[in-house]
């Protein structure tokens, strides 16, 4: 069965005091939004709605970005979940097959959970939603069911006290036939406490036409909505929590897993080893047995097996580090490539640069990529040794079993087992140190006494 998704991300978010749109707002590095998605990825949807509001364009910027063939429905006034999926029947239009609602400002809901939604309604459920036993129901919509057979849902506002009562809540994820569900949601009134369409209506509206509704549950803290800056430090917390477990029962090693950050799409291989407090920002792949030590920073940058990061070091988006190449302490790397076995060990900036197998880089030295308008890029040969305090000032080729002496400022190529020295040469004046620091402190003295 052919399953498209239909994402709401049309609210405002007033609760979180801020021009963005709720949606856009990051957790692990990722837009809220970007995770809805990619937890209905994990269904191959044939189609992916995404229905817009505030922040319209914005938003529907985010998700073609994260996939170019998402299409856009507009919810120009807020009348309800219900009248939001009905925004994108104009998209849904051809498509056979199923369809999952799913919230842009609900992260946390696992892949396998939306597998057990989807096996309820292979099993012979017309109607399936994803229901969750609250800690406090507080004001969630509750969910009145007989077993997994579901009944009826009840907003808040519109339930009885005996009906508030029930912990069983509504996670508001529902899934049905697309044509089904889009008539159902055509047949939906807005005679309620808010004056809206409700999405959970039609539970009722399909159980009228003889449709089989049912109940799938999941833990509560999958459920989350985002709808404060609290709540989005919850569900940081959460989600990190999550990823630290997943990454030890992976079998990576992590030292004080209460320190580590991971990204929405962080990726560790077994026998790696993350120190205390580092953090990974998103499109970071590091491999088997890579050891990434304590205070690091890594985004955009793929560590290949057995290599070592750190402690201090900073990998920016286009490092790619070979196997064993070594990153020492407070140096940082962007859009570089460092070869096998190469070391740049102690306080150096490389940037927009190849450095060759076993190379080893000097404490201090810095490849000058920017001429205030082009990058330009430096190469360094297998075996080269570049001396501390060198300064490499692109475009430049340092050759293979190349040299440099430390402090030069190097700005022509260096062939092959050349040595390269651009540095001044050392004048030193005997006695002049002591006339120059005693004529100084006269001088102060002097201006003291003077007033």
């Amino acid at each position: 069965m052919a399953t498209a998704l239909i994402i709401l991300a049309a609210g405002e978010g007033s609760r979180m005091l801020s021009d963005a749109p709720k949606v856009l707002h990051e957790l692990a590095g990722a837009p809220l939004l970007a995770h809805a998605i990619a937890s209905g990825s994990a269904l191959e949807p044939e189609r992916v709605v995404v229905v817009t509001g505030h922040g319209s364009e914005q938003v529907a910027a985010a998700a073609r970005e994260i996939d170019p063939d998402i299409r856009i429905a507009v919810q120009s006034e807020q009348l309800g979940t219900g009248h939001a999926v009905a925004q994108a029947t104009a998209e849904m239009d051809g498509f056979t097959g199923d369809v999952v609602v799913l919230y842009g400002d609900t992260p946390l809901i696992r892949p396998e959970t939306l597998a057990q939604v989807q096996a309820a309604r292979e099993t012979g459920a017309d109607l399936v939603v994803l229901g969750f036993d609250a800690a406090d129901p507080a004001r969630y919509g509750r969910l009145v069911a007989d077993g997994d057979t579901l009944e009826r849902i009840v907003e808040y506002k519109d339930a009885t006290e005996a009906e508030r009562a029930i912990t069983l809540c509504n996670s508001g994820i529902m899934l049905a036939d697309a044509t089904r569900m889009l008539d159902w949601i055509g047949r939906l009134g807005n005679d309620n406490a808010s004056g809206e369409y409700y999405l959970t209506d039609i539970v009722e509206i399909a159980r009228a036409d003889g449709a089989q509704a049912r109940v799938v549950t999941c833990p509560e803290a999958e459920t989350l909505g985002v709808n404060t800056r609290a709540d989005l430090a919850y569900a940081e917390a959460a989600f990190q929590a999550r990823a630290r477990g997943e990454a030890l029962d992976n079998g990576v090693t992590l030292t004080a897993p209460e320190t580590v950050f991971f990204a929405a799409d962080t990726v560790i291989g077994r026998d790696a080893v993350i120190e205390p407090n580092v953090v990974f920002g998103s499109g970071v792949t590091v491999e088997t047995g890579a050891r990434i030590r304590a205070f690091s920073h890594l985004e955009g940058c793929h560590v290949a097996r057995g290599a070592v990061v750190g402690p201090y070091a900073r990998l920016r988006p286009g490092a790619e580090l070979a196997e064993g190449a070594k990153i020492g302490n407070f140096v940082e790397v962007k859009n570089a490539l460092i070869a096998e076995g190469a070391k740049v060990n102690h306080l150096s900036y490389i940037g927009d640069a190849e450095i060759g197998a076993a190379a080893n880089i000097g404490a201090g030295t810095i490849t000058c990529n920017y001429d205030g308008v082009f990058k330009h890029k430096t190469r360094i040969g297998s075996r080269a040794f570049i001396g501390s305090n060198t300064m490499l000032v692109a475009p430049v080729t340092i050759g293979n079993d190349a040299m440099t002496g430390c402090g030069s400022v190097v700005t022509e190529d260096v062939p092959d087992e050349a040595l390269a020295i651009a540095r001044s040469r050392q004048v030193t004046k005997p006695g002049l140190a002591k006339r120059m620091m005693d004529r100084l402190k006269a001088l102060k003295a002097k201006q003291k006494k003077d007033g």
